[in-house]
């Protein structure tokens, strides 16, 4: 008696088959499109972080002098860690800097909107390092530390100081830029270069005042004579014809 023969045995399905199963009949629409990360706050909250970190150090600078303010204590006063303060900064010459950087741009906000566009340049560059000046003046105990704090080498520091020195000279650069439209400057002055010498040689002043060598109107006027010098050789007519 002959044995039956078995049906061909189905041919197995390859795991990489696309056929529906129960399990994925209908495709979650995320794999259509990848969900956007959403945002987590976190740029917000290390803005804050850095604030109360600022404003302990200023406290702790007032009652213990910049020697005596540790950034463990200042950590401390502004509610965290030793290791969470190391992630916004890691010296306090850092947060001098910021400081500095804070003034600036209070200085540019307040000469901006007083400015008339349309004054002589060599006058818009007096007003704008006279307002700067007139807000390191009102804070002199925390300026004279952190000016000086702008020549240590530590190089975190030092970094944060050129960004700072190409901020400045920038903002420099923005009045002579005005002042070559004006045709107040000579065609051929490089106004890169007449921002940053106008910049070394008022920081340049500003150094012996940080160390008590110089009187806040002395220091002013010498600011005022070196802004003058300067345009005399930068001014349109000042070398004659080119």
């Amino acid at each position: 008696m002959s044995t039956p023969l078995s049906p061909p045995a189905s041919p197995p399905v390859p795991l990489s088959s696309n056929l529906p199963t129960h399990a994925d009949a209908s495709p979650p629409a995320a794999a259509a499109r990848p969900r956007l990360r959403p945002d987590d706050g976190r740029l917000v909250r290390g803005r804050r972080s850095r604030a109360r970190i600022r404003a302990a150090a200023r406290s702790l600078f007032e009652e213990r002098g910049f020697d005596g303010a540790t950034l463990r204590a200042i950590g401390e006063r502004a509610g965290m860690g030793a290791s969470s303060i190391y992630r916004h900064v890691q010296s306090k010459e850092e947060l001098l800097i910021e400081e500095l950087f804070e003034l600036q741009e209070e200085a540019w906000t307040r000469f901006r909107a007083k400015d008339d566009r349309n004054r002589p340049t060599a006058e818009r560059v007096r007003d704008f390092l006279d307002v700067q000046h007139g807000l390191y003046v009102a804070d002199r105990d925390l300026t004279t530390i952190a000016l000086r704090a702008t020549t240590k080498t530590e190089a975190r520091v030092a970094r944060r100081v050129l960004q700072l020195y190409d901020r400045t000279i920038g903002l420099l650069m923005e009045i002579l830029q005005r002042g070559r439209m004006r045709n107040d400057l000579a065609k051929d002055v490089d106004v890169l270069e007449a921002a940053r010498v106008l910049f070394h040689v008022t920081n340049g002043a500003r150094i012996p005042w940080a160390n008590g060598m110089l009187k806040d109107e002395a220091c002013r006027a010498s600011i005022h004579q070196a802004v003058d010098l300067i345009f005399r050789g930068i001014s349109a007519g000042a070398r004659g014809p080119t």
